[in-house]
This record gives structure tokens, C-alpha cells and sequence, in this order.
């Protein structure tokens, strides 16, 4: 155990890093003076007290487990992420790494922690998936708006200049002519106009 002790002494005064003992009764042995400080509005002195007491209940089973994992392989680091209580009603998320402890007669004697706070990273990690949400139901709404304009819009338009093509090859005066002309070049800039929205659209 004597790598734990000199990782304890190294990492006391981390204004980063938390580290945390825990025994096998799931008390706190060690805490060093950054966990203290930024959890100190839950105990004033955590040494013998549950380890669950900072964190978030559902997260109880995540050190379970991990724990167990730890034991199960000695010498490994296994990842946990636990939100823990933030003093206001909410909750900060941190990020650890978990490694069992033995004696010298290699029986358990508990676990080691080290971790840190990611709760930045997490925010932001949730804004990013929120603006990507946004944008795919975005890009839903322009693909239903290309497929209306290209099929639901430009299919009757296509046949309104068909059929005025029709009546200009009919006998009419020159008054009518005039009106199918008008028609015909109007639906023609009409058309013009849907591709481009539509080619707009698409990129």
C-alpha cells in the first residue's frame, strides 16, 4: 500500500484532483483537502462517515459495482461517473477511477479513488446534443418543405402550363391569346422560382 501513500501525500494539495479512501465498510478513511473543501457543505469531517453521503442515490449501485470490479481484478482502474450533492438543490457530476486495496497479507482493505470534476464538460455535452436535435428536426422541416414544392406544388403547376399550352393551339381571338401568353410566362417565373427554392433547399 505504500504507492497509495505516497499518492496521497502528492495529491493532498491538488486544486484539480479529488482523492478518496474508502474502507471495507464503506466508510471514509481518507479524503484529501480539495474533496474537503468542495464538499464540505455536506460534513465538516468525513473520515468514518458512509461513502454514500455526497452522492446521488442512484449512482450507489455504479460504486457497487465498480468496486466489485476492482476486486475482481486486481491492479486495474475502472471508471465511474457520480453526481454528487452541490449544496443548492442540484447536483455536480465527476469522473473517476477506481482501484482496490489490499494489505500485506493480500486480503481487501478497501478502495481507492481518484477523480475530478466534469460538470463543464457535461453542460456543455448536453447544449451541443441539444443544438444537434435541433438542427435535425430542422433539416426534417426543409426536407418535407423540398419534397412539397418539388411533387405537391410543381407537379400541378406543371400541368396548368400544359394545359394553357393546349387552349394556345385552339382558335381564339387575340385577347385570349394574349391571357395564355400571360398565363404561360407567369407559371414559367413561378416554376423558376420553386427550383431555385427547392435547389436552395437541397444545399
Amino acid at each position: 500500500m505504500k504507492h497509495f501513500h505516497e499518492t496521497k501525500e502528492l495529491l493532498d494539495n491538488s486544486i484539480l484532483f479529488y482523492i478518496v479512501v474508502t474502507g471495507m465498510d464503506g466508510n471514509y478513511s481518507f479524503v484529501n483537502q480539495h474533496y474537503a473543501g468542495e464538499f464540505s457543505h455536506i460534513n465538516s469531517d468525513f473520515v468514518g462517515q458512509p461513502y454514500h453521503i455526497t452522492m446521488h442515490p442512484d449512482d450507489m449501485n455504479t460504486c457497487v459495482e465498480v468496486s466489485a470490479k476492482c476486486f475482481q481484478n486486481p491492479g486495474k482502474l475502472f471508471p465511474a461517473t457520480i453526481r454528487k450533492h452541490d449544496g443548492k438543490g442540484g447536483y455536480v457530476y465527476t469522473q473517476w477511477e477506481y482501484r482496490a486495496m489490499f494489505d500485506e497479507q493480500h486480503n481487501p482493505a478497501g478502495i481507492f479513488c481518484l477523480g475530478y470534476n466534469i460538470t463543464e464538460y457535461v453542460s456543455e455535452r448536453l447544449e451541443l446534443h441539444s443544438a444537434q436535435k435541433e438542427i435535425e428536426q430542422k433539416l426534417d422541416i426543409i426536407e418535407k418543405i423540398t419534397f412539397q414544392q418539388s411533387h405537391l406544388i410543381r407537379s400541378p403547376l406543371s400541368n396548368i402550363i400544359g394545359l394553357v399550352g393546349i387552349l394556345d393551339k385552339t382558335s381564339m381571338d387575340s385577347n385570349n391569346n394574349n391571357i395564355c401568353d400571360m398565363i404561360v410566362e407567369s407559371s414559367t417565373q413561378l416554376d423558376e422560382v420553386i427550383k431555385s427554392i427547392i435547389d436552395i433547399a437541397r444545399t
